[in-house]
Order: C-alpha cells, then structure tokens, then sequence
C-alpha cells in the first residue's frame, strides 16, 4: 500500500512493501525524479538494503558454524513493513524478525525506517535495534534511483554527478557474480566531477569506499534543476544503472558492501559488516533534496 506525504510544492510515496520510496514530485512541474519501474528494465525504485548490501559468495554465509542462504540485497526489499506512525510530514514503517527471516538470519532485530519531508528535502532514516540477547552482525543502505534525463529533448550523456570536493577515487571492480575481484580502477583523479556515461556500467557498479566527500549533486548543464543526496556516516558509496538502458542512474549510500571472491563467508568477518550489542541502536540518515 502507497502512503504520500505532501505539501505545498512536493509529494512523496512509500510503498510498505519493502518502505520503499516510489514518487518524488515536484507538483508545480508534475516532475517525477524516482525511477518508475519499468519491468524491462529494473523494477526498483529505491530500495531498501537489509541485513546485507550487495552479493555473499553463492548467497550464502556461515554464522556459528551453520550456514544460511542470502539473497543479494537481503530480505527486508522483499517484506511487508507495518505502518507505525503517520503524521503530515513523516511516516515510520517497522520491520521485526519473523518465522521466514529466521530461517535465513538467525536474529532477532527491529528495523524502523522513517521518511521527513521538509520543503524540498525528503529524508530517509534507519533505525536498527538489537532486541536479541547476542551480538547483531548487519549491513543497510539506500538504492534509490532518479530518472535521468529530467526533462524531454535532453540525454542520458548531458548529465554528471558531482562530488562535495574534489577527490581521487578508484572504483572497486566486480565479479560477474557481484562479487568484489580485488581489482579496481581509477574514475576521477582530483576532480569533483563525474560525467554520467552508460559505458561505466558494463563493469556492473561503480564501488566506492574512499569518498571523502558527503554529498553529491546529479544535474545537467542543459537547465538549472539539481537534486542532491546527502550520505554523512555513510562508509560506501554505489553509482549504478542498466548500460542498455541509460534511462536512470542509482546513487546508493551503504553501511556495508559485497562480498569478496575467496573470502571465508563467516558473517562476521565480512568487509564491511556492522556489530551491535544487545538493546543497542544503530542510526543513519540520507537526505534527497530537490534543488
């Protein structure tokens, strides 16, 4: 079920399955910015990571000896949230363990995830508390996908994203099977900005984890609309789309990232991985704003 928030100039929609963002619009234009959904394509629209971010080797993982199955991105993009509050400028969905995600994550946890809108800035917070009696090993982050062009008459390769500061970034190359290969390559060298190029794409994400910046600007020279997406606290950074279809472009904040070729699979020894002690609280916050 879709639940708005709204005001004078903008709207948003989250879907409970997975409260996951479906609309951002800014009304007086009728100007979607999330990803639609297009089945051909890619059927997210800005989903949500949780227990992991990206691939396990075999989608598989080992905790205490025993093994579990995984599926890239985790479970909770795939499960109903219940609505728990609801207010004119915010909404929180709640996500808890269940008979299906114990078989594959053998925690008990609370997962609130919470959308403000302000203006023209929608933010996205997560809430992970440990409600076992034993250490709760996660990763969680944002995919949300923004169409790209904005407007008609415009292209794909008129657009760039750019970086708070200037940086030297090495992206962190993938396996075909979503795995990172221990190789990477150099996208920017002292620049602050990236030119959106399908081709990039063809080697799956781009996989940063040395971003010094905490926050990026997705615009085009073409006119004056921007959209930027805040990610302070946020250890990686992932820019993706379909390089068939250069039609979107994913920035994803992560706390965790993809599994290695080789590695052990004990979940918690994997990069990346958070460790919460019980009745503890983990918290992090990106922001989408339309300027």
């Amino acid at each position: 079920m879709l639940y708005f928030l709204e005001n004078d100039n903008y709207k948003a929609g989250i879907n409970t399955l997975g409260a996951e963002l479906h609309h951002f619009i800014k009304k007086d234009e009728n100007l979607e910015f999330i990803w639609q959904a297009d089945p051909e394509v890619w059927t997210g629209h800005a989903p949500n990571l949780f227990p992991v971010v990206g691939e396990l080797p075999e989608q598989q993982y080992t905790f205490e000896g025993q093994k579990y199955d995984m599926k890239r991105h985790g479970f909770a993009r795939r499960k109903e949230f219940e609505l728990v509050e609801e207010h004119h400028d915010k909404l929180v969905f709640l996500l808890t363990e269940d008979e299906e995600t114990l078989q594959q994550y053998p925690f008990n946890f609370r997962l609130l995830i919470a959308y403000t809108l302000e203006w023209n800035k929608l933010s996205v917070t997560y809430h992970v508390t440990n409600t076992d009696d034993q250490a709760l090993y996660f990763s969680i982050g944002g995919h949300p996908g923004f169409n790209v062009p904005f407007y008609p008459g415009e292209k794909y390769e008129d657009y760039f994203i750019e970086f708070e500061k200037e940086e030297t970034l090495h992206r962190h190359l993938l396996s075909n099977d979503g795995l990172q290969n221990g190789e990477t390559e150099q996208v920017l060298e002292q620049e602050s900005k990236l030119p959106l190029n399908h081709s990039y794409f063809y080697k799956d994400a781009l996989v940063f984890k040395d971003v010094q910046s905490e926050r990026v600007v997705l615009g085009s020279p073409k006119n004056a609309r921007r959209v930027e997406v805040e990610f302070e606290g946020f250890s990686y950074l992932g820019i993706w789309g379909k390089p068939e279809h250069p039609r979107y472009v994913c920035i994803e904040p992560w706390c965790g990232i993809a599994g290695r070729v080789g590695e052990s699979g004990d979940l918690t020894e994997k990069e990346g991985i958070n460790q919460l002690a019980p009745e503890q609280t983990f918290a992090r916050t990106y922001t989408i704003t339309i300027l």
